[in-house]
This record gives structure tokens, C-alpha cells and sequence, in this order.
């Protein structure tokens, strides 16, 4: 089968990987409809985090071709969403929330695993892991935002509910990625009053206003938290979600952060919590990867029913022949997220 392969900094190339078949009786092959390019993948892209030669990419959506013996929740010709993570859900960490520490879990497209920018994807522990997505016939938007549930809009969600935001609240976002876009819808699905985006480029402002924003601010750093502080009165948000894992972003969500209140952390971190800062104000944190697969249900049941639609920012189209400028347009900042359609429903 034809898939996207990683041989190292900015190449990214169209290959060959051996057909997936079934190796496990808690397996299910699943043929790709559409994928992308996620924002952590651009750090493995620009050489800035390490990731083994061979399959990359891990969200997509699909149809069901074939299952093992011990899988009952998927039928072949279902129209499924993978999370990014798979995993039993049934252990102790599953059933707790935290997915990524299955111990028979673990990331598609890690170079050895078969990644979802590919043409077709062996699932393990497909059972627990597949969410099969109801009705037939949904419009290419649809399919569109049933894709980001298996990663971006579950991140976005998870560093809202991380957060604990809340109705009436003030919520901060900074990031203004595919992740901090999906925070802002987020925050806006769970009732925050007021929602403050910070992001300095106007194609993201329109997502973002369009997504419940309320407030945009176009600083950084100091400036930044000055800013915020002003919009606020001087008292800062009642949640800071930090969506993009650079150091200025993770400084920068702690100072606006009002006093006694939660960041939710998201982005793959390249910085440090500001500990004493933070233990001074009683600030706490959460958050991490994702539990995408414990989100998908409900996010799921609000995308078929029209109240959000988070597949907007997916604002770049190509197919797998040209997957590699699918990376080079969110390297550039050409596009918020790039879509990758490699099959037909």
C-alpha cells in the first residue's frame, strides 16, 4: 500500500508499506477516507523531536474491511474514528482517563506501526479503540469534523475540561494552532462568558472569532499578559488554556492565569512550568495527550447534530501524492491544518 514515510527532518515522501492484515485476534484493518497533519508531527518535521524512520501521521477517519475473531464493537463497511492513542479501555488507566498509558496501548504512525496518513491502517485493540460513527450519506463537512475527534477537537476539549472551565467563565487561549482554535470552540461549548484568543494572524482570528471568541490580542510575552491583565481588570483569566507547547506560550498562560485557578496544558511541551511562580500564586496544571477515545462519544453526538463544527480549520487540501507539501503549507503557516483525502467513503 501506498503511505506517508518519515526519513528524516523536512522529508516526507510517498512509499510503500506492506499490506496490514491481522495479526491479532483484537485487530481490524481499516481503509483511510481522510487524514492530516498534526501540529506535533511539524515538530518531528523541522527536526526539533526525534521520531524513527518509517510511517508517521495519526488521525483518521475510515471504513471498517475486516476484524479479528475478538473484536465485535466494528463490522466490516463501518464508518469508523480512530483516536490518535489506541487502546483496551477496559485497564485501570483506560477507565481513569488517561488512555496514553494503556499497557497495550500506543500511537499510530511511530514508525513501526502503521500510520493514518497511509492507505490502510491495522488497528490494535480495535475493540476498545474504534468509535463507529451512526448514519450514512454525511456531507463532506461532516466527515471533515468527525476527523478532528481523533485528535485536534479532543485535545482542544481536553484543555478546556482540564481547566475546568465552566459557565460565566474567562477563559484564555493561547495558541492560535488547529489545538487552540478547537480550545476556543471548546470553551465556548462548555459556556465560558468570555473568551480571550491570543493569535497574531488574521485568517486564525476570523476560526477563532467564528468558533465563541469574544477578545483578540496580537502580543506576545510581556505584552501579551499585560494585555490580557487589562481585559480582565487585573485579575486575570479564570482558565488559561496552553496550546502550543513553546516556552513564551507556557510562561505566558501561567502569568495571565488568575490567582487559585487551572492552566489546561496541551502543547507538546518545549518549556518549562514556572514552578515557583505558579506554587505562589496556587496555580495548578493538567492536561497531557489527550484521552481522545474517552471524548469522542459526546463531541461525536454534537458534531452529527450540527452544534459544532470543528472541521473548519482544516483550510488545506491535497492527496497522498502530494503529502509532503501537506506539511510545507503548515511549516509555512500557509494553512491552519492540512487535510489528506486518500479514499472514497
Amino acid at each position: 500500500m501506498r503511505a506517508a514515510i518519515f526519513t528524516g527532518p523536512r522529508a516526507i515522501e510517498l512509499g510503500e508499506r506492506p499490506d496490514p492484515v491481522i495479526q491479532e485476534p483484537t485487530d481490524a484493518v481499516v481503509r483511510v477516507v481522510l487524514a492530516c497533519v498534526c501540529g506535533s508531527d511539524l515538530w518531528y518535521y523541522r527536526g526539533e523531536s526525534p521520531h524513527a524512520t518509517g510511517s508517521i501521521g495519526h488521525e483518521f477517519i475510515g471504513v471498517v474491511t475486516e476484524t479479528g475473531a475478538d473484536v465485535t464493537s466494528v463490522t466490516a463497511g463501518d464508518l469508523v474514528i480512530a483516536p490518535f492513542i489506541y487502546s483496551d479501555m477496559t485497564c485501570p488507566h483506560c477507565r481513569n482517563g488517561s488512555t496514553i498509558s494503556c499497557p497495550v496501548g500506543g500511537s499510530f504512525g511511530n514508525g513501526t506501526i502503521d500510520g493514518g496518513q497511509g492507505e490502510i491502517v491495522r488497528v490494535p485493540q480495535a475493540q476498545g479503540t474504534l468509535v463507529r460513527v451512526p448514519g450514512t450519506g454525511h456531507s463532506d463537512q461532516v466527515l471533515r469534523s468527525l476527523l478532528t475527534l481523533s485528535d485536534v477537537m479532543a485535545t482542544g476539549h481536553h484543555a478546556a475540561a482540564s481547566a475546568g472551565v465552566k459557565s460565566g467563565d474567562v477563559v484564555a487561549v493561547v495558541g492560535d494552532g488547529a489545538v487552540g482554535l478547537c480550545a476556543v470552540l471548546a470553551a465556548h461549548r462548555l459556556g465560558a462568558s468570555r473568551i480571550i484568543a491570543l493569535s497574531r494572524h488574521p485568517d486564525r482570528q476570523k476560526v477563532a472569532m467564528e468558533f465563541g471568541a469574544t477578545d483578540i490580542v496580537e502580543a506576545r510575552g510581556d505584552e501579551a499578559t499585560s494585555a490580557v491583565m487589562d481585559l480582565t481588570g487585573g485579575i486575570g483569566a479564570d482558565a488559561a488554556l496552553e496550546c502550543a507547547g513553546t516556552a513564551q506560550a507556557i510562561t505566558t498562560a501561567f502569568a495571565i492565569a488568575r490567582p487559585g485557578s487551572t492552566v489546561g496544558m496541551v502543547g507538546v511541551p518545549h518549556g518549562q512550568v514556572p514552578v515557583a511562580e505558579a506554587f505562589f500564586r496556587n496555580v495548578g496544571w493538567r492536561g497531557g495527550p489527550a484521552p481522545a477515545r474517552s471524548y469522542i462519544p459526546c463531541l461525536l453526538d454534537d458534531v452529527l447534530s450540527g452544534t459544532i463544527s470543528p472541521g473548519v480549520v482544516l483550510d488545506y487540501e491535497t492527496d497522498l501524492e502530494h503529502v509532503a507539501d501537506a506539511y510545507a503549507a503548515m511549516d509555512e503557516r500557509r494553512a491552519i491544518k492540512s487535510l489528506i483525502r486518500v479514499g472514497s467513503r
